[in-house]
């Protein structure tokens, strides 16, 4: 039987990148013990090898732990360990959806960042209850009261139960379990009503088939249970009952307000959609629970294999990323250049690159990316409306009323002496100045720039600007009409349609003449002399020529007329003109590979 309802809390961990989130966890699991001494590791949440060495949490973890409180009752702790880093939000946001209660960590020498701000609204959003976390307390730049004065001042949250701890060396962690028992509320459920739970996330593992995270509301799941997906309307029996640890741990039943997994043999991916609701069977729900936003990919570039036989193989390893990643979308796309491969849509630069190098570890696929591009929307002169994810299909410049392109509202956190250098890195990016506050030393700059601008480099800019100090958060804040342009890099007069790309108009020459000069150095000269060319559309702004490889035939010309190697020179000028007409330029991958990698280029 599943434990009462009162001795049950359910609760997120949210903070800015690098708080200490992760090591909170460990903490947590270590004193409730989770997992003995010897089974510790650092980060013992963050399973994934690529979580290990960049030290970023990429996927949401859960773990139930019991803790016996002061007053002798034995609570059951469901802990959602969330990322921390904007590109993952939505894992936030789903994890945020399937809890009561938050802590909010800050960290005692940083003080708010941008992304605390953000996850602590979507938890104000969720109606969540928070107690503020102020961690790292032991180090010696640290103050807690300040970092509690900017809790008060920014979020204007009440800091008076904030928990003052430190998840590496463990001060505070029994004060902040006293904290969870007793501010945070316990959730709401009935065991008697129709079965429904929502369907957190799942992933694949070759030996069960489909894992499922849960959330139960109503009801109970249990093992030989005949369960149906509200979305899909598969029906299916449940084979195993778990929870995390963060060990497996099979269990008989969860009941309300529990979290764990389930397996049931699931082999089609396409079944388990994450909000979905489970239900009984024979005796299902009337009404779904209302599950969660769906995400909204920002950032789109296309993921070709290297080698054109491994195309099936890529579309099984994004279906399997995809069912453990909700926010990658995806569909299938061929190009001229590259063959068969699939355009898709992320959160940001750092997912992008996440999911790149994913696909290259857990299915050994090598791949070739196209440059990241944003959705625009184009207005045609008959009324139509397009959006266009791939700058190759853009329409007609005849056909074209106007093109709106993604901004977005953009907060920066950033200490005093580096606000100069951050407001000419924001102007040069086309960039709107909305607001400008101060709290203490620190300024908090809210601007609105368009997303094509941020998606290359303009993290790693802001970070090398600011030493790191300065952190950045943004949200999608409508589309606006632009002087756009559509790029076209022609080699040899055939355009090139995986080097396509568009820009604003003020900045397309800078652009061009940069690319031209990128594939003059990773294209291998030919026979015949190659022009690369930049254009929009007809007019030529950019180019380079790519010399031709010459046979020397004047080599056999000992002394004589001058006018006999001329006419050998004239031959070899007029053969080179008719190659060069009837010649094909094949730009190694690799080429395509370097050029497409160049970001941006300051």
């Amino acid at each position: 039987m599943s434990k009462p309802l009162e001795q049950i809390r359910n609760f997120a961990i949210i903070a800015h990148i690098d708080h200490g989130k992760s090591t909170l966890a460990d903490r947590l699991i270590q004193t409730c013990g989770g997992l003995e001494a010897r089974e510790m590791v650092e980060q013992v949440l963050d399973n994934m090898a690529i979580e290990r060495e960049r030290g970023i949490t990429i996927k949401a973890q859960t773990v139930r732990l019991a803790y016996k409180a002061k007053d002798g009752i034995e609570y059951q702790l469901n802990l959602m360990d969330t990322p921390g880093h904007v590109d993952f939000s939505y894992e936030v946001s789903r994890s945020l959806a399937s809890c009561e209660g938050s802590l909010l960590v800050v960290d005692a020498s940083q003080g708010v960042e941008a992304q605390t701000l953000a996850n602590v609204y979507q938890a104000i959003d969720n109606n969540h209850e928070i107690i503020p976390v102020i961690n790292k307390i032991d180090l010696p730049a640290a103050e807690p009261e300040k970092a509690k004065q900017q809790i008060e001042d920014v979020i204007g949250l009440d800091t008076s139960n904030a928990v003052l701890c430190s998840g590496k060396s463990g001060i505070g962690i029994d004060g902040l379990l006293e904290a969870i028992v007793k501010y945070l509320p316990p959730p709401k459920g009935n065991y008697d009503a129709p079965t429904k739970a929502l369907l957190v996330d799942s992933w694949y593992d070759s030996y069960l088939g489909v894992v499922i995270l849960v959330r139960v509301v109503d009801g109970y799941l249990r093992k030989g249970q005949k369960i149906r997906f509200m979305g899909t309307g598969a029906a299916r029996e449940v084979e195993r009952v778990g929870m995390f640890t963060p060990k497996k741990v099979m269990l008989d039943e969860l009941g309300p307000g529990e979290m764990g997994f389930i397996t049931a043999a699931i082999k089609d991916i396409a079944d388990t959609k994450v909000g979905d609701t489970i239900t009984d069977d024979r005796a299902p729900s009337a009404e779904a629970l209302p599950g969660f936003k769906p995400s909204i990919p920002m950032v789109f570039c296309s993921l070709f294999p290297v080698d054109s036989s491994e195309f099936e193989k890529l579309r099984e390893s994004i279906g399997k990323l995809k069912l453990n990643d909700a926010a990658l979308h995806y569909e299938p796309e061929s190009s001229q250049a590259l063959g068969m491969g699939f355009r898709c849509g992320f959160l940001g630069l750092l997912h992008m690159e996440i999911i790149q190098e994913r696909l290259g570890r857990e299915f050994d696929l090598e791949l070739i990316p196209t440059a990241p591009s944003v959705v625009y929307h184009i207005h045609l002169t008959n009324g139509e409306h397009l959006e266009l994810y791939n700058p190759a299909d853009m329409p007609e410049i005849t056909r074209i009323e106007k093109i709106e392109e993604p901004w977005i509202k953009a907060t920066i956190m950033t200490p005093d002496e580096y606000l100069g250098s951050l407001l000419q890195l924001c102007q040069e990016r086309r960039g709107v100045q909305i607001e400008l506050t101060y709290v203490g030393n620190r300024a908090m700059l809210i601007y609105r720039l368009p997303l094509n601008e941020i998606v290359f480099d303009f993290y790693d800019r802001l970070k090398s600007i600011s030493r790191g100090y300065a952190s950045f958060d943004y949200h999608l804040d409508g589309f606006l009409g632009g002087d756009l342009v559509k790029m076209d890099i022609l080699v040899n007069q055939e355009p090139v349609d995986a080097l396509s790309m568009i820009v604003h108009r003020a900045q397309a020459e800078r652009r061009g003449r940069h690319m031209c000069e990128r594939l003059k150095d990773l294209i291998p000269r030919q026979m015949f002399k190659i022009a690369v060319q930049a254009a929009i559309g007809g007019k030529i702004i950019a180019r380079e020529d790519i010399s031709a490889l010459r046979k020397d035939v004047t080599a056999k010309c000992y002394g004589g007329d001058v006018t006999r190697k001329r006419k050998l020179l004239e031959k070899q000028k007029e053969g080179k003109k008719k190659m060069r007409q009837y010649g094909s330029v094949e730009i190694p991958q690799s080429a395509f590979i370097a050029a497409l990698k160049m970001g941006d280029e300051k």
